[in-house]
């Protein structure tokens, strides 16, 4: 029934088709509802929340911090943590940041609401998708780039340096973890009548990924950019955890901390 159709779309990072894969494939009760999925980067799907092209959708929290007008939060698939967040790199270290030309991964990624907050000084910026930022900082293309997901775990097979972590930058700053991205729902009456279901569908999904692990490995290695095995798992160990499976108190602190250090920087 098209009523119990839910439109859900997330990226193809590994993460995400961790926690999905069972939900999507029946291997988890999913009551009468019925989920179509659609994949994109995070960016992308930034872009088509503020159209509210879909009803459940993974954000970055810098876009969900935009849009919580027409968005309601979703207690499960979160991805927030400690020693996960983006990195600043580099080719050639000592470059000026104030006139460098730095690729980031989109304009409404909260690495660029950290960069931001880091050092406000930075203008320089082009957004690039977040898979061509460490050719194009090999190449000299860009001075310097503001990586994510699996980015991450291969940026010094490209000679690359890192500058700053700007995950460890926020810790250091905050005490908290850094809240990356989350699982948004949109503000329909249909759809909030169904937000507990919904969570609670996402939160078995988790739970059986856990517990199952390798059942989803193929449709994570159809979708991931970085096939080595190794990769994929330290990805989902990074970003996959309790804060997964429910925000809780920790993981509200910490969101609500960005948003207030966002107004203050009057960059919300």
């Amino acid at each position: 029934m098209a009523d119990k159709m839910i439109d859900m779309a997330f990226s193809p990072c590994p993460n995400d088709t961790f926690i999905f894969h069972a939900m999507l494939h029946g291997l988890v009760d999913r009551g009468d509802l019925d989920f179509r999925h659609h994949m994109d980067d995070i960016e992308a799907l930034n872009k088509k929340a503020v159209l509210k092209t879909f009803h459940v959708t993974k954000l970055s929290f810098f876009a969900y911090l935009k849009l919580k007008k027409y968005y309601e939060i979703l207690d499960a698939g979160s991805a927030l943590g400690f020693g996960c967040g983006p990195l600043l790199i580099c080719k050639n270290p000592g470059i000026d940041l104030k006139t460098a030309k730095i690729a980031i991964p989109g304009e409404l990624t909260t690495a660029n609401l950290l960069l931001k907050l880091w050092n406000p000084e930075i203008k320089n910026c082009v957004i690039t998708r977040f898979d061509n930022i460490l050719a194009g900082v090999e190449s000299g293309e860009f001075d310097a780039g503001l990586i994510i997901h699996e980015s991450r775990f291969v940026y010094k097979n490209f000679g690359l340096k890192k500058i700053i972590d700007l995950g460890l930058w926020w810790e250091q700053e905050t005490g908290h973890p850094i809240p990356l991205g989350c699982i948004a729902l949109r503000k329909d009456k249909r759809l909030m009548n169904q937000k507990e279901n919904i969570e609670s569908i996402i939160q078995n999904s988790v739970n059986f990924a856990f517990n199952n692990k390798d059942a989803s490995s193929q449709f994570i290695k159809a979708h991931a950019q970085e096939l080595d095995e190794r990769v994929i798992e330290d990805h989902i160990n990074l970003y996959v955890n309790d804060f997964t499976l429910s925000l809780g108190k920790k993981g509200r602190q910490a969101i609500e901390t960005l948003e207030e250090m966002a107004r203050w920087k009057k960059i919300l």
